[in-house]
C-alpha cells in the first residue's frame, strides 16, 4: 500500500514485547538444559591454578571447565574469527575478569552457588595498567582507520593568524544495555545450535564454526529479540564459547547468562582515547589546518582501533589535514564498538576545539561552522548528499540560538549559571552484501525473511513496511521473521547498515515477487488492486499456492564515485551551580539529515536515545580501574553512572528531508549511531559557556568544574 514508508507506524512486535511472548535468549528453554556460571580472575597478569575440588562435589554439580579439561578450540588469533579469546586454553591470566572456569550444575542456583567454591591461586606477573605506561605504537588496522595526510597541516598551523591545540581524554566505559549477555549451546552430534544475544547471527555462525573447526553449515545462531547491544553484542565473546565447550563437554545443552557485574568483564568497552586536535585557522575563521592525532588503548594479546579522526576528514574543508592513530597495550580485555565507536570520540575532541577557535576568533559557532562547510571530502570526493547547514540551521531557529549571549559566565537563571552549546554532526553511510525472501501466500498474506537481528531499534516494523508496500498488502498481513542464521544472509546490526543492507534486499524481493503476481495477472496491474483479497483470488484462479521473491543485494559503483554520510547538529542548554559544581542539562534540540526515513516514529526514538546517550558521555560515564591491580571498581549500575530519568530533559528531534539516490534502493543512510555524534561535544560547550571553564577529559564532573 502506498504512503507506508515513512509513516509513524507502531511496533509490529510490541505486543510480544509487552505481553512477555518474545523471548530472549536468556529465556530459551531445552529438555535437559542445564546451567554455566563462569569463575572470573582477580588478577590482571599472571598464572592461575584452579582448585574445584569442593565444587566438584557440590550438590548439582555436573563438571567444572578449567584449562585442564576444556576442549582444544581454535581461540583467534591466527585467522579465527573477529577477536581473540580467552576461553580456557592455558592457565596465563592477561586481563581481570578473565574467565578462569566453568562451573556447570542442574540449576542456575547451584552452579552459582559452587563456582563461590573455587579457589585460584595466582603467580601475579606485572600488568600494564596505566595509560600513559604502555608504550605507543601504530596498529596494523586498515581501512577506515589508516592515517591521513593532505598538504602540510604542521607548517599551515604555525603560520595561521589564529591557532588553537588542545587535548582531550575520553576514559572507559561499558555500554550496559538492559539485557545482559547470553548464551544456550547444544549439540546434535557435530551439529551445534546456539540461542545468542548477538547483533549479527550470520558473523556469530562464521566465528563459531572456525573455533570449533567445523562447517558454517553445522553452525545454527539464533537470535530473535535483543534487549540493546550498542555494538557490546557485535562480537563473539568468550561466554558464548565456553557455553558451547560446556555443552560439548557434559553433552547436554548449557545456558551461561551473565550477571552485571560480569558484564564488565570479557564482553568489550569503548577504549580510552587521548586526542591531540590543532586548528589553525585566518581570522576570518576558515580552517587553513586540521591535526587531530588518536592515541588509544587495547589489549595486550589482540588489536582495536575505531577511526576516531575519520571525522575530521569529512566535516569541514580544509587544504592542510593531518590525522594519525596509535595504540597503547594495557592489561585489559579487548576494546570495541561502542555506538558510533570512532565518531562518537571523535566529534568531542574536534567539535570541543571548533568551539575554542570560535572563541579564539569571535565568531559565533554556529556561523564558524557554516563558514567552513565543504562540499568534498578530504580525498576531493563529492558527498552524495549534505545537510550539515539547514541541519544548523533549523537547530538554531528551533533552540532559540538567536537570545545567546556569546560572552561566558553572561546568562543566568536566578543564582545557576546558564549555558549553551553547539556541535556538528556526521556518520558514514555503510552497506554490505545481504539477501532477502518475501513468500506471497495464497491466502494474500506474506512472510519475509532475513538473518538481520532487530537489536531493539525497530526493524521488524520498517521492514515490514518495505514489504507491505511493495506488495500492496496492509502491514497486519506481512509477517517478518528475523534473526536466524538459517534465513538469507545479512551483515550485523552494527555501524547503522542493517536497514540500508537487508531493507534494500527486502524491498528487491518483494519487488521480485510482485513481478510474478503480475505475470500471473498476465500484466493487468488492475488485478492487484485490493491488496490480500486481490492476490488471494488471484492466486486460486492461478492454482498457485506461493510465490516466491528473491534478492542478493549488494552496494553499486556510486559508492566509489561519491562520499556516503549522515549530517547533523546538535544543542544543548545547561544550567550550572557556581557553589556546587552540579550539571543540569535542561533543553537538548537535534537536526539530522540521514536520507529517507522510514518510521519517523522509530527515528525520532533513535535520535531521542542518541542524545540520552551523549548525556551519559558528558556528564556521568567513566569506568575506573585500580591502577595499582588493573582491577576494575565500578562493576555495578551503583558506582557506574548511567542517566536516568531525572538526567534527561525533553528531547526535540528534527528531521531534515533528504533524497539521495545514490546510497542504496531504498535510500536510506542508517541512523542509529549518528544520534550520540556531537552531543558531548554540545554540552561541554554549553559548560563552558555558562562556567568560563573548559573541560577537556570527561566526564565533566563538580570536581572539574569546582578545581
Amino acid at each position: 500500500m502506498s504512503g507506508l514508508v515513512g509513516a509513524p507506524v507502531d511496533r509490529v512486535d510490541g505486543r510480544l514485547k509487552v505481553t512477555g511472548a518474545a523471548k530472549y535468549s536468556a529465556e530459551i528453554a531445552l529438555p535437559g538444559l542445564v546451567y554455566g556460571v563462569m569463575v572470573l580472575s582477580t588478577t590482571a597478569s599472571g598464572t592461575s591454578q584452579v582448585d574445584a575440588d569442593a565444587a566438584r562435589r557440590a550438590p548439582g554439580v555436573i563438571a567444572v571447565m578449567t584449562p585442564q579439561n576444556a576442549p582444544r578450540v581454535d581461540s583467534g588469533g591466527n585467522g579465527a574469527g573477529d577477536r581473540t579469546l580467552m576461553v580456557l586454553q592455558d592457565e596465563v591470566v592477561r586481563y581481570d575478569r578473565q574467565p578462569v572456569a566453568v562451573v556447570v550444575a542442574d540449576t542456575f542456583e547451584r552452579a552459582t552457588d559452587a563456582a563461590a567454591m573455587v579457589r585460584v591461586r595466582y603467580a601475579a606477573a606485572p600488568a600494564v595498567t596505566r595509560f600513559d605506561a604502555a608504550a605507543e605504537y601504530k596498529p596494523a588496522s586498515g581501512g577506515r582507520d589508516v592515517d591521513k595526510h593532505k598538504g602540510d597541516a604542521a607548517a599551515a598551523l604555525a603560520q595561521a593568524a589564529v591557532k588553537v591545540d588542545g587535548t582531550y581524554i575520553v576514559p572507559v566505559e561499558h555500554h550496559n544495555p538492559m539485557e545482559p549477555h547470553a548464551t544456550v549451546a547444544q549439540w546434535d552430534g557435530d551439529q551445534l545450535t546456539v540461542y545468542e544475544s548477538t547483533q549479527g547471527v550470520i558473523n556469530a555462525r562464521r566465528t563459531l564454526a572456525q573455533t570449533f573447526g567445523i562447517p558454517t553449515a553445522s553452525v545454527r545462531v539464533v537470535s530473535k529479540f535483543i534487549g540493546g547491544g550498542f555494538g557490546g553484542k557485535g562480537s563473539v565473546w568468550p561466554h558464548a564459547v565456553l557455553a558451547a565447550m560446556a555443552a560439548k563437554l557434559v553433552n547436554r545443552p548449557v545456558k551461561i547468562v551473565l550477571s552485571r557485574p560480569q558484564m564488565f568483564g570479557s564482553v568489550g568497552f569503548r577504549p580510552q582515547t587521548v586526542q591531540r586536535v590543532a586548528l589553525g585557522a585566518g581570522s576570518d575563521g576558515r580552517l587553513s589546518a586540521i591535526i587531530h592525532e588518536t592515541s588509544a588503548q587495547t589489549s595486550v594479546f589482540d588489536e582495536f582501533m575505531a577511526g576516531t579522526g575519520a571525522i575530521s576528514a569529512v566535516l569541514y574543508g580544509t587544504p592542510n589535514l593531518t590525522i594519525t592513530h596509535r595504540l597503547r597495550r594495557l592489561n585489559t580485555s579487548t576494546p570495541t564498538f561502542m555506538r558510533a565507536p570512532g565518531e562518537a570520540c571523535g566529534s568531542f575532541a574536534l567539535e570541543s576545539a571548533m568551539d575554542e577557535l570560535a572563541y579564539a576568533t569571535g565568531i559565533d559557532p554556529v556561523e564558524l561552522r557554516l563558514r567552513n562547510d565543504t562540499q568534498v571530502d578530504a580525498d576531493g570526493k563529492p558527498f552524495s548528499s549534505r545537510a550539515l547547514r539547514e541541519a544548523l540551521r533549523q537547530g538554531a531557529e528551533r533552540f532559540g540560538w538567536s537570545r545567546r549571549d556569546p560572552r561566558p559566565r553572561s546568562m543566568r537563571d536566578g543564582r545557576l549559571l546558564v549555558g549553551m552549546g553547539v556541535a556538528a554532526a556526521s556518520y558514514p553511510t555503510h552497506r554490505s552484501a545481504a539477501s532477502a525472501l518475501v513468500r506471497v501466500n495464497a491466502d494474500g498474506t506474506a512472510l519475509v525473511q532475513s538473518s538481520g537481528v532487530d537489536i531493539g531499534t525497530g526493524a521488524y516494523t520498517v521492514f515490514t513496511q518495505i514489504a507491505a508496500e511493495q506488495l500492496g498488502l496492509p502491514v497486519e498481513q506481512v509477517r517478518i521473521e528475523l534473526g536466524d542464521s538459517a534465513f538469507p544472509a545479512a551483515p550485523n546490526a552494527g555501524g547503522s547498515q542493517l536497514t540500508a543492507s537487508a531493507g534494500s534486499a527486502i524491498k528487491l524481493a518483494a519487488l521480485d515477487a510482485r513481478a510474478k503476481l503480475l505475470a500471473l495477472a498476465r500484466g493487468d496491474a488492475s488485478a492487484l488492486i485490493g491488496g490480500a483479497a486481490a492476490i488471494a483470488a488471484l492466486m486460486r484462479t492461478g492454482g498457485v499456492e506461493t510465490i516466491e521473491g528473491r534478492s542478493d543485494a549488494k552496494p553499486g559503483d556510486d559508492a566509489q564515485k561519491y562520499a556516503m554520510h549522515s549530517f547533523g547538529a546538535q544543542f544543548a542548554e545547561v544550567r550550572v551551580d557556581p557553589d556546587l559544581g552540579t550539571v543540569r542539562v535542561v533543553r537538548f534540540v537535534n537536526a539530522f539529515g540521514a536520507g529517507r526515513i522510514l518510521n519517523e516514529k522509530t527515528a525520532r526514538s533513535q535520535y531521542i536515545g542518541g542524545a540520552v546517550w551523549g548525556i551519559g558521555m558528558a556528564l556521568l560515564e567513566h569506568t575506573r580501574y585500580d591502577e595499582r591491580s588493573g582491577r576494575i571498581m565500578t562493576a555495578n549500575l551503583a558506582e557506574y553512572l548511567v542517566p536516568v530519568n531525572a538526567d534527561v530533559p525533553a528531547i526535540e528531534p528534527i528531521i531534515i528531508p533528504e533524497d539521495d539516490p545514490h546510497v542504496n534502493e531504498i535510500g536510506v543512510k542508517g541512523i542509529g549511531e549518528i544520534g550520540i555524534v556531537g552531543a558531548a561535544a554540545a554540552i561541554a560547550n554549553a559548560v563552558y559557556h555558562a562556567t568560563g571553564k573548559r573541560v577537556r577529559d570527561l566526564p565533566i564532573t563538580p570536581e572539574k568544574l569546582l578545581a
